[in-house]
C-alpha cells in the first residue's frame, strides 16, 4: 500500500530533494542539481516566488521506502494574466509502479480542486526559469544543468491518467563550424546590422561589468518572453535571487550585450561552459570540493549551454541575432569549443529556431508539458 506524506518539515524537504539521487543513481544521463539551489527554491521563507504563488510537497512511501514526489504549484500571477485557473504540478518522480503515481496524481489533483482550479498542468516550476517539460525524446543524452531528465515509463504513467499535449519544446544540438568562412559569413552579416541600425557591443571584461546592465536584461526578458507558454514577468527580488545564483558562474567570454544607438538594451545572450559533467561529479554539492569541478568547467569546456536568448520585439528582425552570433560563434572557436546546446525552445517560436539556420543542428531531445482539465466533483 502506497503511503502520502505531505512535507512539513526540513528533514522531509531533504528527502523530497534527494529522492532522483537515488531514483537515477549510475544513470549516465541525469545531470544532478545542487541541492542548495533545491531548497532555496522550494522554502517558501526564501524564493520570491511565493509572494505569487503556494505550494505544497508531497512524497510517496511503500513498505517503508520512498518511492515517488511531486509538488502542486499554483501561481496567482499565471492566473491573472492567462485568465485560467490551472494548478501546475512539478517535481515529479516516481518507480515503475502505477500504485505510486497514480497516489501522486490523485493527490495533487485533489489538492487542485480544493483550491477550485478548472486544471492542472505540467511539470512546470514557479516560473519560467525554473526547470520545465517532462523529457520525451531523447533519453539516451546527456541533460543539462537546467533541464528535467526523467525515465521513459513517465510517460506512460501520465497519459494513463488522461493527461495530454498541450505543448512541446524542443533542444537543439549546434555544431559549431571548423572553419574561418562560415564565421565570416556570419560577421558580415553583423557589420551590415551595425552600421545600418546604428547597433554596437558592449565590451565586457570582467563579471562586474554585467552587473549594470542586469536590470535592463531582465526588463527586456519580461518584454521579449511575454507571450510563451505560461510565462509570467519576473519580478525585482526575483531578479536579485537569480544574480545570487547564476551570476557567480559567469564567464563574460560568453556575455553578449547589444545596445542601439541611444544606448538601450537592443538584445542579449547569456551562454555557459556546460555544467553537467561537474553537478555529476559534485554530486549536487558545491561544498566542500564541489566547487571546483565547476570552476574547471567554466575555464576550459568544449561544450557550451544557451541559457536565455533575446532580442527587443521592434529589433528582431534587424540583425542584432547576427550580432551576438558573431560575437559568441568567434569567442567559442577560439576557445576550442564544438558544439552548443540550446536551451528548450517551443516548437511553434520559429524566430528563434532560424537563428540557427546557417548551423550543422539536430533536435536531440523534446519535451512537453502535459494538461489534464478537472472534473468538480
Amino acid at each position: 500500500m502506497v503511503q502520502i506524506v505531505k512535507v512539513e518539515n526540513k528533514s522531509q524537504l531533504r528527502t523530497f530533494i534527494k529522492f532522483p539521487f537515488k531514483l537515477y543513481d549510475n544513470n549516465p544521463y541525469w545531470v544532478p542539481p545542487l541541492i542548495a539551489d533545491e531548497i532555496f527554491t522550494l522554502s517558501e521563507k526564501k524564493n520570491p516566488a511565493f509572494e505569487y504563488s503556494e505550494a505544497e510537497l508531497w512524497l510517496a512511501y511503500k513498505d517503508g521506502e520512498v518511492v515517488g514526489r511531486i509538488a502542486g504549484i499554483i501561481n496567482h500571477s499565471y492566473i491573472k494574466k492567462w485568465g485560467k485557473s490551472y494548478a501546475r504540478f512539478g517535481w515529479i518522480d516516481f518507480i515503475d509502479d502505477y500504485e505510486v503515481s497514480a497516489a501522486l496524481f490523485d493527490t495533487v489533483e485533489k489538492w487542485a480542486r480544493e483550491k477550485g482550479m478548472s486544471g492542472i498542468h505540467g511539470p512546470l516550476g514557479f516560473c519560467d526559469l525554473d526547470k520545465q517539460g517532462m523529457l520525451v525524446e531523447g533519453f539516451n543524452e546527456m541533460g543539462t544543468f537546467i533541464t528535467i531528465y526523467n525515465y521513459p515509463y513517465y510517460m506512460k504513467h501520465i497519459e494513463r491518467y488522461g493527461y495530454q499535449k498541450d505543448v512541446d519544446w524542443i533542444e537543439i544540438d549546434i555544431t559549431l563550424p571548423e572553419s574561418g568562412d562560415f564565421a565570416d559569413k556570419i560577421s558580415a552579416l553583423a557589420e551590415r546590422a551595425k552600421e545600418k541600425y546604428g547597433l554596437s557591443v558592449v565590451p565586457l571584461k570582467k563579471s562586474k561589468d554585467v552587473i549594470p546592465y542586469v536590470p535592463e536584461v531582465f526588463d527586456l526578458l519580461n518584454e521579449a518572453y511575454k507571450d510563451l507558454y505560461g510565462v509570467v514577468p519576473i519580478t525585482e527580488k526575483q531578479v536579485q535571487s537569480y544574480v545570487k545564483q547564476f551570476f557567480s558562474f559567469v564567464n563574460v567570454d560568453y556575455i553578449s550585450l547589444v545596445k542601439d544607438s541611444d544606448g538601450k538594451l537592443a538584445g542579449f545572450g547569456i551562454i555557459f561552459p556546460s555544467l553537467s559533467e561537474a553537478a555529476r561529479k559534485s554530486k549536487g554539492r558545491l561544498f566542500p570540493f564541489g566547487f571546483m569541478e565547476f570552476l574547471k568547467a567554466i575555464r576550459k569546456n568544449d561544450t557550451l549551454d544557451l541559457y536565455l536568448v533575446a532580442v527587443r520585439p521592434e529589433l528582431k528582425m534587424k540583425g542584432v541575432p547576427y550580432i551576438m552570433l558573431d560575437e559568441l560563434t568567434r569567442t567559442a572557436m577560439k576557445n576550442g569549443v564544438v558544439r552548443a546546446i540550446a536551451s528548450p525552445e517551443l516548437e511553434t517560436n520559429l524566430a528563434v529556431q532560424s537563428m540557427w539556420k546557417n548551423y550543422n543542428t539536430r533536435v536531440h531531445r523534446r519535451r512537453r508539458c502535459y494538461l489534464k482539465l478537472l472534473d468538480q466533483s
